[in-house]
């Protein structure tokens, strides 16, 4: 029997060899210095911001380079998938708007993109393992391999298969065919050529160089459920979807001279390699990485129920992966993350603490940067999900909410109270009467003068003042009620005054939005309008009672 036909006993039902899958994902059009990255989640949960992380710079760098960042599905272990993972990950990156040039749902010429459709691919190049005599099926039972293993603990010996403890490698065919007869179960291992006391460096583009002994172990290739294992499939598919940069968690580090080693064996060009430190946390006196179970924050999808936007997070991340990216952006005004050159050796080597505040004082920034109309248009699209209620008042009165959503933002230092979407109601939702009629509560601290604010709205107020014209008429008319009309005089003698003019300004703004605090009084009185301003003064009489 030759080995090509033992190979097919072994891993039956291939439709075609790997020749025909070397013609059909033929080399890339690259032109110098392109980069083709990856992104290869496990659908084994959300998308969490260590994966969104990881994601960013396979796509930055791949942009920069005006190369090609594919998404791929790795859905091998199929004991460890969630219901609707592979749905969940495409959706956590719809709704954050990020797009790959490839992948399910976005399409291109290398996929399938999901592995667990790429089977037939996998097979086929198991069969030229086996016909190459690299690599031949292993009868062990879970029992044998857990007897085994006690046996190297109690001898102090390397725990794994290989060397004298790899018991089917010195099967022959026919032994080996025997078994198959009878119906025991294999799984196809590598038939490994390493010496362990041999060194093996890998060039990282962020760690350096790292030595590490050669891999020795005969690793399962193909389970006995016809799946590979994530080792073989990923060496497979970046060689046939030409991946160049391989960008991934550092934890793959240890791992990387038995992917080495599987490149070498299937005669593969083996790619550039970068693995990032992981996203931390602290806790006390502790620091973690960032968990799923214990951080909300840790979800994408925590973000676009929020309404942080998309670049926001990228900022953040950006900040964080490249340690000159937030110096040059705050001295770069009107450029954005495309128009910085990210480098592999400016990513931190050590773990990056996640600081969500540092986040939201991020994203306080970018909203304080948009116009007034990108707000609108942001929150209109966010609200049509999140609050329908707020979202058919943006409708029905366009042109207010954006003159709202106005007020404090053309100037020098425009407010940076909004730092997401879901924010916009909590700081505006008092200048709709639907809202604020509904709404508003006079938790009163202190008595506020009606007579006062009765006089202001009919005699003092006028909606085409100017913000000059406007505060002079606050200062006349305060020490009619016994305020002073200059801070400074009542510093001076507070004996003399009831309060100061910020107290009649107080009372003015709680009068019509309820609030203590809110952006400039003036552009939200001169957007209520005096007919509104007389309702509300009435309303807030009313409620005193």
């Amino acid at each position: 029997m030759t080995r090509k036909e033992y190979s097919e006993i072994l891993v039956p039902n291939v439709e075609h060899d790997y020749k025909y899958y070397e013609e059909k994902y033929p080399s890339r059009n690259l032109s110098n210095g392109e980069m083709v990255t990856r992104f290869a989640p496990s659908p084994t949960g959300f998308v969490h911001m260590g994966s969104l992380y990881a994601s960013f710079i396979d796509l930055v760098m791949a942009k920069q380079s005006n190369g090609i960042a594919y998404l791929r599905i790795e859905d091998t272990d199929q004991k460890r998938e969630v219901e609707n993972g592979i749905e969940g990950i495409v959706k956590d990156f719809k709704n954050l708007n990020i797009n790959f040039d490839e992948g399910p749902s976005f399409g291109g010429n290398y996929g399938p993109y999901i592995q667990s459709e790429r089977g037939d691919i996998y097979r086929a190049y198991v069969r030229k393992l086996i016909e190459e005599d690299k690599a031949y099926p292993c009868f062990c039972s879970a029992e044998e391999l857990d007897e085994q293993r006690n046996i190297q603990e109690l001898e102090k010996e390397r725990i794994g298969y290989y060397g004298v403890w790899a018991k089917c490698r010195t099967l022959t065919m026919d032994e080996a065919l025997e078994k198959v007869k009878n119906g025991e179960k294999y799984v196809i291992r590598l038939k490994s050529p390493g010496n362990f006391n041999n060194k093996v460096i890998l060039h990282d583009l962020i760690k350096g160089n790292i030595e590490m002994p050669e891999n020795d172990m005969d690793i399962v290739i193909l389970k006995s459920d016809n799946l590979p294992t994530y080792h073989f499939a990923h060496a497979v598919d970046d060689h046939l979807m030409h991946t160049t940069h391989v960008i991934r968690g550092d934890e793959w580090v240890s791992s990387w001279n038995v992917h080495e080693q599987l490149f070498k064996v299937l005669g593969f060009d083996l790619p550039n390699y970068a693995h990032i430190s992981p996203l931390t946390v602290k806790e006390g006196n502790t620091i973690r990485k960032i968990s799923k179970r214990k951080d909300p924050w840790a979800a994408v999808s925590y973000y676009h129920q929020k309404g942080i936007p998309t670049e926001v997070i990228r900022l953040y991340l950006a900040t964080i992966n490249n340690s000159t990216f937030e110096a040059w952006y705050l001295q770069n005004p009107g450029k954005g993350i495309d128009d910085f050159k990210f480098e592999f050796d400016k990513c931190p080597i050590g773990g990056s603490l996640f600081d969500i505040q540092k986040l939201i004082s991020i994203s306080k920034v970018y909203f304080s940067s948009l116009k007034a109309t990108e707000v609108y248009d942001g929150v209109l699209n966010y609200t049509k999900e999140y609050d329908q209620e707020f979202n058919e008042l943006l409708v029905k009165y366009k042109d207010y909410a954006i003159n709202i959503l106005n007020i404090e933002r053309e100037i020098p230092r425009p407010r940076r109270d909004i730092s997401a979407y879901e924010d916009v109601r909590t700081y505006t939702w008092y200048m709709f009467d639907e809202l604020y009629y509904k709404e508003a509560k006079f938790n009163l601290e202190k008595e506020y003068n009606i007579e006062l604010l009765k006089d202001y709205v009919n005699n003092y107020f006028d909606q085409n003042d100017s913000k000059e014209d406007w505060f002079n008429k606050i200062k006349e008319l305060a020490p009619k009620y016994g305020y002073a009309s200059e801070t400074k005089a009542y510093k001076a003698e507070p004996e003399k005054y009831k309060g100061s003019i910020g107290d009649v300004c107080e009372a003015i703004r709680v009068a019509v939005t309820s609030l203590t605090m809110t952006p400039d009084l003036y552009e939200i009185l001169k957007n209520l309008g005096k007919e509104r301003v007389i309702k509300r003064i009435e309303f807030f009489e009313e409620n005193q009672k």
